[in-house]
């Protein structure tokens, strides 16, 4: 469980403020993924910033089973796959996300909204007493 509760505690806040982030820029993150998608490499970029996080926690915590700890796991696995598609496909993307701007800023609040529970409750586990 340590290292359930050591993941959590790095995983928790990152997803909270990556929620606050896009909750307090709403307005400005069309233009931001807008921008993106006209410089392939940035995306390139944030496969590594995202593929690296994620193939530590799976090397170090690939659990399928045990209650919470399975949510550290699953982040995990999101990130390393979602790391290594901008890592190889990073053109198609930036293609893709040019067209879909419009679409993905709508979905933009469900994701913060669960970006800020999912690490609001791995916070609580993280730092929470047992």
């Amino acid at each position: 469980m340590t290292t359930s509760k050591t993941i959590a505690a790095l995983l928790g806040p990152t997803l909270v403020a990556t929620a606050l982030m896009v909750f307090l820029n709403l307005d400005a993150m069309p233009g931001m993924m807008e921008g993106m998608s006209r410089i392939p490499m940035i995306i390139v970029l944030s496969g590594y910033a995202a593929f690296v996080p994620g193939l530590a926690i799976v090397y170090f915590h690939n659990q399928w089973s045990g209650g919470w700890p399975v949510l550290v796991t699953l982040f995990g696995w999101l990130s390393l796959v979602i790391g290594l598609i901008r890592m190889i496909f990073p053109v198609q993307l930036a293609g893709i996300m040019a067209n879909a701007v419009p679409t993905l800023a709508a979905v933009l609040p469900v994701v913060g909204a669960v970006f800020l529970l999912v690490g609001g409750f791995l916070s609580f586990k993280a730092y929470g007493r047992e």
